[in-house]
């Protein structure tokens, strides 16, 4: 998206400040990115920013995130303003936890990620939906069988009865996980962050 010398300056600065994590130049780096890749976007957005198969290649390319149902929640933890874009501020704020942030912030991320509906709650179909798709590596057109459908339940329960009880508590014993159960959980044994799915880059 082309900008003024000034608006250009701005923005950087103002996103150096928001972002937190990234310093000035890493920003600016950032912003170039961004504009090489709404220069691939369809023009819909009127170079505002770009679509979800831009993000997808892009995620695919530079973190080797290959899921499609994790790859199409983190894209809506991007679009904050759900509509189908990511803006500039979207992309660079949204790297900076993605990337950097602190535990706090990844513990929000990624339980935003598994509450697949937006309700609060990670409930027992949101963690089948997620750990079906962690599990199951097949092609996109075949349906597993019951026999795979069986173990992906086999593979709930035993986590339910081993990590669901012993550390991803449901602490209010609503039958479904708040943020403050994740939380407690994560905190206790931080490898539970992405219990349901990997949805944050390697360390490489």
């Amino acid at each position: 998206a082309a900008m003024s010398r000034k608006g250009g300056k701005f923005l950087v600065d103002s996103l150096t400040r928001s972002a937190k994590h990234f310093n000035k130049s890493e920003v600016e780096c950032l912003v170039k990115l961004f504009d090489t890749l709404v220069a691939k976007a369809s023009s819909q957005f009127a170079g505002a920013g770009f679509d979800r198969t831009v993000f997808r290649d892009t995620l695919y390319s530079a973190f080797g995130m290959t899921d499609d149902v994790v790859l199409d929640r983190v894209f809506s933890t991007f679009d904050r303003d759900n509509n189908g874009c990511i803006t500039v501020v979207e992309w660079v704020e949204g790297l900076a936890v993605l990337l950097r942030g602190t535990l706090e912030e990844k513990m929000k991320y990624c339980f935003a990620v598994y509450d697949l509906n937006g309700d609060g709650y990670i409930s027992k179909e949101e963690m089948f939906q997620m750990l079906k798709h962690s599990l199951l590596i097949q092609p996109a057109d075949e349906e597993p069988d019951e026999g795979v459908k069986d173990l992906v339940e086999i593979a709930l329960k035993k986590m339910a009865s081993t990590y669901l009880l012993r550390y991803l508590r449901d602490y209010d014993h609503d039958g479904k996980l708040s943020f403050t159960d994740f939380e407690k959980a994560v905190r206790d044994e931080n490898l539970l962050l992405e219990a349901f799915g990997p949805c944050l880059p390697d360390i490489k």
